[in-house]
Formats: structure tokens, C-alpha cells, sequence
């Protein structure tokens, strides 16, 4: 009996992707939107310090934490289904968000929006897979979702500086809900249902492991990140390992679990993984300084770094489908893996040469060089990790990935951030007379700016000049870290990836899988 043979996408699937996109923009977006909106917000809420943290981070803990949970609820209950509860859940809390009087309210709203983002995102890629079921189409819409996913979190801060500059710090938030309310009116004609019919019982001991695992570790990443090395975040981590272990183990006792652990060791499942978390440790952890160099060493005003920073998406957007395309001509996937890292490798090498008086346009050149690289690796992750499961495990799978992502980014934020702050302040000179001022020059290069503002014109430009310079020498310690991360990552792709086959063309078109509940 020949192999049943996966069916082509046609017109609507293709449409039905787009219409996909936008929650996934949205989503993403709203991780960065409010980098600039913290000052309006201020002003307003007169929020504490902690408060003005948690304004910030509470959505991306909220996030993480419940992507395992959501994910393996879209595959029992439907993965649209589950999409639209969370679009009218998006729209609902950014309409909370956008008219909060208070900043409780706004934390509280922000927590909220967390939990509609979590519906959301692995809904989205979990039914990407179940309409590209043919593998050259699967990662041709895969590497369109990447690249939208990136984009999103690179056009936050761009759209947030344009509304914030005609209207009130609410309307980031209020933005969602009209692009919620045409995912509720589009998403039922062109995106068609599927589930797990005989996924089970929903595991809700499971589901509290999982998020008692991811939160406390990610908030515990961030916090050395923010803080440096403490008891409290260290303990945080600590309880989120103990209860990941009992998240281990009630996946291998459950008899209906979240998550089938032996998907982990198919190398294209856990190999992608690994790689994945890599990429994004790179991506994320090094955008706070390039985005700090464009703010505070070249004094671009912060909607003028976006801009810029948005010039080698004109390359980068590229990357994902050129790497997709390659795949598809034959080149293993663990060797165009292997080959971004190294990408990326050369462009983190080459932050080397950037100066506090080099030309914008090297800084340019080196992001998209490392940006191209990592965006090529994440793109043919998520394409594996996806491709690996069946169909009814799409949520699960979808969910694990982009809570590694998270991982990913938030321990890149600590290693990398850590490194460079610590060869900062080892660096920046404190001059005589301004020993009072130590601790704020020492502590960010925005410190040392605000003490120069107090001092006359020379003794102003020779402290600004000094800070830039101990700068850069942290952004180059955090690039050279980053190299020894990209070469690693370069060498786990080849051992981890060597038995991920080529793509192979599908002959022709079949019926969708029996055991799915397909629904037009």
C-alpha cells in the first residue's frame, strides 16, 4: 500500500494565511509597542517604579507561561475556535488597557492581554500546519509567518512613535481592536477548523506545572538581566526547574498529557528546538544595543532609531522564504541552518569595527548581517518543529517552540546584557570631582548622559565621550560573546539536524487525514 500522499493548499489557504498574519503581527507587536509610551503613561498613571516594571513585562510573563497550556487546548477543544475566543479576548482587554484610569488597572489589563496573546500565537502556526500539509508549501508559509513575526516586533516601536505623536498613549492598545474584529469576521470563511478528536481529558495538573515552570524562570532571566546576580531571581529559577521536572513527569504518567514527550527525540523536533532557542538568544539579547547605540551615541531622537533601525528589514524580510526556497532545491536543512549561524557569526564579529564615530552605515550592515542569519535559523526551526508532529499535535508543538523563543530571548537579554553592562562600568572613567555621580555614570551610558546635562560644555562632551567610548567596548565584549553563541549553535545544527532529510516533493494532491475534524 503507497504512502498517502499530503494535499495541496489551493487559493483559500493562501488567503486564509494572510488573514492568519494578523494576530501574529498584533501579538508580537505588542511586546515593543510600549517603549515609547512609558512616558505618556507616566505622566498620567504616576505609576511606582516596580508598577512602571510590571506595566512592561507582566504581558510577556503572562505569555509564556500559558503557550504550553493554550496550545494543547487548541488541539481538543479546535485551534480556530480557540483563535477567535482569543481575538474577542484581545480586543476586550486592549479596549481595558487603552482606557485604564489607574496603573493597577493597567497591569491587571496587560495580564489580561497576555492570556487572549497566548490563545493567539500557537493557534496561529499550529493551523498554518494543518493547511500547508504538503512540505514545500509548509515551509513557504512558514517562512512568511517568521518573517511577519519579526516584523511585528520591529514595527512596535515604529507604530507606537506615530501614534503617539497625534493622539493619546491608549490608542497603541486601541489599535488592536479593529484588526480583532476582521479576524472575527474573516477567519470562519477562510480558515478551516481542525482538532485532536480523540485528544482526551484536558490536563489541568499539567497545565499548572507548565506555567508554575515558565514563569518563575523567566521572570527570574529577567531580573538578572535587569539587576545582576541575586537571591531572588536565583531561587525563582530554581523552583521553575523543580516544577519543570514535575511537569516531566506528569507528561510520562498522564494518560491523556499535554505534551508527547517522545517527540523529543525525533532530531528534528528537539534539534530545531535547541537552535531556535539559539537564534532568538541572539536576536533579542543584542537589539538593546544597537538600539541603545542609535539612541545614545549617535543622539537619534527614538522615533528616528526605529526608522533606521527598520533599513535592513529591506534584506532581512528576504531571508526566511530565500532559505525556504533553498530547502526546496535540495540543500539539507542542517547545512542553510549551519550556514546562518555563521551569517550571523560574521555579523557579530563585525560589530568588532563599530565606534562611537563609525558611519551609521557599518552599524547597519553588521545588524543585517547577523539578523539575516538568525532569522534564516528560526525560520527553517519552526518549519521542522511543526513538520515533525502529526497534525493533531500541531498546538502543542507550536506552543513549545515559542515558549523556547521566550527562553531564548529573555537568557540573551541576561548573558549578553550582563556582559556588556559589566565591561561598561568597568570602562567609564569617573572624573574628579563627580565621585557622588559614580554610581548613576557607572550604572548606564542614559546615567552618564544625565550627569553631563548638569555639567558645563567641555567637562560635558569629555564625560558623554568617555561613556560612549566604555560603551562600544561593552557592545563589542556582548558581539564576542554572541560569536562564541553563533559558533556553538553552527555546530549543534550539523550533529543535532544531520538526520533531518532533505524536502521531498509531494507528487500529488490527497485527501485531508481520517483522524482530523476538518470543518470549511
Amino acid at each position: 500500500m503507497s504512502p498517502q500522499i499530503a494535499p495541496l493548499a489551493g487559493r483559500r489557504e493562501w488567503i486564509g494565511l494572510t488573514v492568519l498574519l494578523l494576530p501574529l503581527l498584533l501579538v508580537s507587536m505588542d511586546v515593543s509597542v510600549l517603549y515609547f509610551a512609558v512616558p505618556f503613561i507616566s505622566l498620567d498613571l504616576h505609576p511606582s517604579a516596580t508598577q512602571q516594571l510590571w506595566i512592561f513585562d507582566i504581558y510577556g510573563f503572562v505569555l509564556a507561561g500559558l503557550l504550553i497550556t493554550m496550545g494543547a487546548l487548541g488541539d481538543r477543544i479546535g485551534r480556530r475556535r480557540l483563535l477567535l475566543i482569543g481575538a474577542f479576548a484581545f480586543a476586550a482587554t486592549s479596549t481595558a488597557a487603552a482606557y485604564a484610569h489607574t496603573a493597577g488597572a493597567l497591569i491587571g489589563a496587560r495580564a489580561l492581554l497576555g492570556i487572549g496573546g497566548a490563545t493567539l500565537m500557537p493557534s496561529t502556526l499550529a493551523l498554518v500546519r494543518n493547511m500547508f500539509q504538503q512540505e514545500k508549501q509548509r515551509a513557504t508559509a512558514i517562512a512568511i509567518w517568521t518573517a511577519a513575526l519579526t516584523s511585528g516586533i520591529a514595527l512596535g516601536p515604529i507604530l507606537s512613535g506615530f501614534l503617539l505623536e497625534r493622539f493619546w498613549w491608549g490608542s497603541v492598545f486601541l489599535i488592536n481592536v479593529p484588526f480583532m474584529l476582521l479576524l472575527v469576521v474573516l477567519a470562519p470563511a477562510l480558515v478551516p477548523e481542525s482538532k485532536h478528536v480523540q485528544g482526551g481529558r484536558f490536563d489541568l495538573p499539567g497545565s499548572v506545572l507548565s506555567l508554575g515552570a515558565v514563569l518563575p524562570v523567566i521572570w527570574g532571566v529577567k531580573e538578572l538581566a535587569a539587576n545582576g546576580v541575586s537571591a531572588r531571581p536565583l531561587a525563582a529559577i530554581g523552583v521553575g526547574v523543580l516544577l519543570g521536572a514535575g511537569f516531566v513527569w506528569r507528561q510520562r504518567a498522564a494518560a491523556y498529557p499535554m505534551l508527547d514527550l517522545a517527540l523529543f527525540r525525533r532530531p528534528a523536533f528537539g534539534g530545531a528546538i535547541a537552535v531556535s532557542v539559539i537564534a532568538m538568544f541572539g536576536l533579542v539579547g543584542f537589539a538593546i544595543f544597537t538600539t541603545q547605540f542609535l539612541q545614545s551615541v549617535l543622539d537619534m531622537t527614538p522615533l528616528k532609531a526605529a526608522l533606521w533601525s527598520l533599513a535592513p528589514s529591506l534584506v532581512v524580510g528576504g531571508a526566511a522564504p530565500g532559505a525556504a526556497a533553498l530547502a526546496q532545491r535540495g540543500v539539507r536543512k542542517a547545512h542553510l541552518v549551519c550556514g546562518g549561524f555563521l551569517i550571523a557569526l560574521v555579523g557579530f564579529a563585525a560589530l568588532q569595527l563599530v565606534k562611537a564615530t563609525s558611519p551609521l552605515w557599518l552599524l547597519l550592515v553588521c545588524a543585517m548581517l547577523y539578523a539575516v542569519g538568525l532569522v534564516v535559523v528560526m525560520s527553517l526551526g519552526t518549519e521542522m518543529i511543526v513538520g515533525a508532529v502529526p497534525v493533531e499535535q500541531a498546538g502543542a508543538a507550536s506552543a513549545v517552540s515559542e515558549t523556547g523563543t521566550e527562553f531564548g530571548g529573555a537568557l540573551g537579554m541576561a548573558l549578553l546584557g550582563s556582559l556588556g553592562a559589566a565591561v561598561y562600568r568597568h570602562e567609564v572613567p569617573v572624573p574628579a570631582g563627580l565621585e557622588d555621580s559614580a554610581g548613576t555614570i557607572r550604572e548606564t551610558l542614559a546615567g552618564a548622559a544625565a550627569v553631563a546635562r548638569t555639567l558645563p560644555g567641555p567637562a560635558a562632551h569629555d564625560l558623554l565621550t568617555s561613556a560612549k567610548a566604555a560603551f562600544s567596548t561593552g557592545m563589542h565584549a556582548a558581539a564576542f560573546g554572541a560569536v562564541a553563541v553563533m559558533a556553538l549553535g553552527a555546530v549543534i545544527a550539523l550533529i543535532a539536524l544531520r538526520r533531518v532529510p532533505q524536502v521531498a516533493a509531494d507528487p500529488a494532491p490527497a485527501a485531508a487525514p481520517a483522524e482530523l475534524d476538518l470543518v470549511a
